[in-house]
């Protein structure tokens, strides 16, 4: 077995399973080197020592390359290489046929399986893999394995407009760093908690979080390896927020980290877009939207573009064109959410749309038949949102929230917020119960 010292110099995989320990073990000092280089923003240096290492290696005594065929999946995935990290994750399943005591490795195949499939834009398999990468950790009591989980988890919800299942893995994500868990990738746990607390409450809510990252080197270059979308969300968050200097930081670290790594893509498309807008250069956004691997980033980019060319009364239909695919983008991305603020959008342009993306994801749940924006309407308003709020959220006046909420008691059989709070907290505990972590 390795020595503790020695582990937290490599990736987070190796805790699934025990190393062989070996002084000698390429597949070790590979990893290691890998995981080194990828903290210090060398990435392209990185993905190559981990692919090397994740090959057999003659001196590996133990079970090394399970490990770190998963390190290198996971890294595949960061940079939106989706086609190569399917192909590495296969791999796992193969390299633990005939092996004891897999469940680690298997548990952090499956969290790594679910970051792959949100990437992908495919929400429901990304929370299904991950909930079975849960148990198969709980049952390992691989708990550091937990944050990348609840990450992927509350990333999902949010995407999909379920406030109070991702507000849930949010408080997760707080424990795990309470517990002191998440010193692989903090900058990843902090986003995901405030681009909740953004929705929630616009950037201001958001502020502590949002300023915590972009000063802090550490975070922020850790976040932008990791996350494609980050570094353009920054920008705007900050640009709301009224400090100039601090949309330029970020705008300068993804344009450093491209030319760093230059000829990969997903960085360059993320210096692309944080430039674009930071200098309201639609022309930069829709190429960054072309170039961006990430599908939700996409759309994020094509949006931007679309809401510039707006305010242009020569450019009405290119903006038009540029909006729709943001939509397109966010439907396939799984994030009705985004696709309901470009429709509204859209609509203020004079276009309409036959149907809203779904909002919130409560299939199979006995909601009492409401539709798709009563239950949007009811998820909201038991969070203590005002109708004025949840219009702003669901891009409807205050007075259709009203009328919404009417029906809503009347098929809930509910008189007040307070009792449809309680009776929706039951609705989504329902929901989010397969995904459960306990």
């Amino acid at each position: 077995m390795l020595d503790s010292l020695f582990r937290l110099e490599l990736p987070p995989a190796f805790s699934a399973m025990r190393a062989c320990g070996s002084s000698s073990c390429e597949t070790v000092r590979l990893s290691a080197l890998s995981f080194t280089a990828w903290s210090g923003g060398e990435l392209v240096e990185a993905i190559r020592l981990a692919e090397t290492a994740s090959q057999q290696h003659p001196e590996c005594a133990g079970h090394c390359v399970g490990p770190a065929t998963v390190w290198h999946s996971a890294l595949l995935v960061r940079i939106r290489e989706l086609v190569s990290a399917a192909r590495s994750l296969a791999r796992v399943e193969e390299l633990t046929v005939g092996v004891k005591d897999t469940d680690g490795l298997v548990a952090a195949s499956l969290i790594c399986a679910g970051d792959l499939a949100l990437a992908q834009g495919d929400v429901n398999t990304a929370v299904a893999s991950v909930g079975r990468g849960v148990h198969k950790a709980q049952q390992a009591g691989l708990h550091c394995l937990l944050p990348d989980a609840h990450t992927v988890m509350a990333l999902s919800a949010l995407r999909q407009g379920n406030m109070s299942v991702s507000l849930e893995f949010v408080d997760q994500l707080r424990d795990d760093a309470l517990l002191g868990r998440t010193t692989d990738r903090p900058g990843q746990y902090a986003w995901a908690a405030a681009q909740l607390l953004e929705v929630q409450g616009g950037a201001k809510n958001a502020a502590h979080f949002i300023v915590g990252i972009i000063t802090d080197d550490q975070l922020i270059l850790e976040l932008l390896t990791s996350q494609p979308a980050a570094a353009a969300w920054l920008v705007r968050a900050t640009r709301e927020l009224g400090d100039e200097s601090l949309a330029k930081r970020v705008a300068s670290e993804a344009s450093g980290l491209a030319a760093r790594n230059f000829g990969l893509r997903s960085m360059e498309a993320a210096a692309m877009h944080a430039g674009g807008l930071l200098e309201d250069h639609p022309e930069r956004l829709i190429a960054a939207g072309e170039s961006h691997l990430d599908p939700w980033a996409g759309a994020s980019a094509y949006e931007d573009a679309g809401n510039l060319l707006s305010a242009l009364s020569q450019e009405r239909d290119r903006a038009v064109e540029t909006l729709e695919r943001a939509v397109d983008g966010y439907a396939n991305s799984g994030a009705p959410r985004d696709a309901r603020r470009v429709v509204s959008k859209l609509r203020s342009l004079g276009v309409r749309r036959g149907r809203y993306p779904r909002y919130v994801g409560q299939d199979g749940v006995n909601t009492g038949s409401l539709t798709e924006t009563e239950a949007a309407v009811a998820e909201l308003v038991s969070h203590g949102f005002t109708n004025s709020q949840v219009g702003e959220h669901l891009f409807i006046s205050g007075h259709t929230v009203a009328f919404h909420l009417k029906k809503i008691f009347r098929k809930l059989n509910v008189a007040s917020r307070v009792e449809l709070t309680r009776a929706w907290s039951r609705i989504s505990d329902a929901a989010a119960e397969p995904a459960s972590t306990g």
